[in-house]
């Protein structure tokens, strides 16, 4: 495999974060916040994707709906890169 060509792990993640950015930026819409373009693992979800407790919720259900997986079950997760961990394991 050339530089240039991502391996099928690498493939899998960009199609999980996009996913991920698609359920992120449907519960920003629900509460009439805007999209956002991308996705960093540091990026924390109440302080800098705005969410409060109802919203973590609705994302739990939605991942759940998704993927077939709680993210919350093992305990809270705080960061996207939280999330796509919990994801990457279970899926």
């Amino acid at each position: 495999m050339n530089q240039n060509e991502e391996s099928p792990a690498q493939c899998a993640l960009g199609h999980l974060n996009g996913t991920l950015l698609q359920i992120v930026n449907t519960v920003r819409e629900n509460k009439r916040q805007g999209a956002i373009e991308s996705l960093s693992p540091e990026m924390r979800l109440r302080e800098d994707l705005g969410f409060d407790s109802l919203d973590l919720a609705e994302l739990t259900v939605r991942i759940d709906e998704r993927f077939r997986v709680d993210v919350f079950e093992l305990g809270l997760v705080n960061t996207v890169g939280e999330v796509v961990e919990r994801l990457g394991t279970r899926i």
